[in-house]
């Protein structure tokens, strides 16, 4: 993988964020590949966020996936499309898919997908046209996407202001021990393994995470949940899931070899998303059908257990 290297110089680099200064003063790097194509940033020979600031003196060395495209060709992918006018498209994203390109991921994501649907040859610089918030690869359902610049910028502030309710359907390896209720705590990268979250309930550690979960059957030792997000961070439900005891069933990340599904993906699909649209006063709200691997699940469960406890 290419390395490059880069000392700070100059005292108009004095508290200037890492992603900036390298853009600035690099010449051949941006902020967006620098944030989608660095497999590894480092400072003074220690692991470094791009948020941070530096100073003179300071010596950068990241590592580089290869090769890092300059653009986003459009690529002929069906989409299932929910809704679409002149503004946003909604998608029912395919489970496997993933959102945005990124290191590892240079071509297949919905924004190539989304690029030859509007009919734009290519996108120079902007792995993420069009995309307002993300689903993980392994996650299936609802995704708003903006079409033009503005609506891209609109959408964001319903996102950035906590406006937009999500629901998504998981089914657990277990049962929460209360059929409703929430989970308040902080998410940060695990220092063990940094593909990985954890969560802390201490403020100062980590970021802010708020759950809400509801349990609409129970089959045995599963359970069918629907889950109402308040904040986004990467992993939340995931992660939420696990401290409650019952992670989702087929998470490769967070969950636990199931003898009764064994080759079960990820369980977790984005079900539901009301959102306020440019020039609507009212709300517009958008329903993902469920996925057929969450009702070949189901089926199995309904007949092992056929005196399931149902809302």
């Amino acid at each position: 993988m290419p390395t490059q290297e880069l000392k700070v110089t100059g005292i108009d680099a004095q508290g200037i964020r890492l992603d900036k200064y390298c853009a600035l003063h690099s010449g051949s790097v941006s902020r967006s590949s620098l944030k989608n194509g660095a497999v590894t940033v480092m400072v003074n020979g220690n692991t470094a966020k791009l948020s941070r600031t530096v100073r003179n003196g300071d010596l950068i060395l990241f590592v580089w996936e290869d090769p890092i495209p300059h653009t986003t060709e459009a690529e002929n992918i069906p989409l299932d499309i929910l809704y679409e006018d002149s503004n946003i498209t909604v998608v029912n994203k395919k489970q496997g898919m993933v959102t945005h390109p990124a290191a590892g991921n240079w071509s297949g994501t919905l924004v190539h997908a989304l690029l030859g649907h509007w009919n734009v040859s290519e996108n120079e610089n902007n792995f993420r046209r069009g995309i307002v918030h993300r689903l993980d690869k392994d996650t299936s359902g609802i995704i708003i996407t903006a079409s033009n610049f503005q609506t891209e910028e609109w959408l964001k502030k319903q996102f950035s202001s906590r406006k937009v309710k999500k629901v998504y359907a998981a089914i657990l390896q277990g049962v929460p021990k209360y059929l409703e209720g929430e989970v308040r705590t902080h998410l940060l990268r695990d220092p063990k393994n940094r593909k990985r979250f954890t969560w802390s309930d201490n403020p100062v550690k980590g970021k802010y995470s708020h759950t809400d979960y509801r349990i609409i059957a129970i089959y045995g030792n599963y359970a069918l949940v629907l889950f109402r997000l308040h904040t986004g961070r990467t992993h939340q439900i995931r992660i939420h899931s696990k401290y409650l005891g019952t992670p989702i069933l087929g998470d490769p990340i967070y969950g636990r070899k199931d003898s009764l599904f064994p080759s079960a993906t990820l369980m977790l699909h984005s079900r539901f998303l009301s959102i306020f649209l440019p020039g609507n006063k009212k709300r517009s709200n958008f329903t993902a059908p469920t996925p057929v691997r969450f009702k070949k699940v189901m089926n199995r469960l309904h007949k092992l257990y056929p005196e399931g406890w149902h809302r």
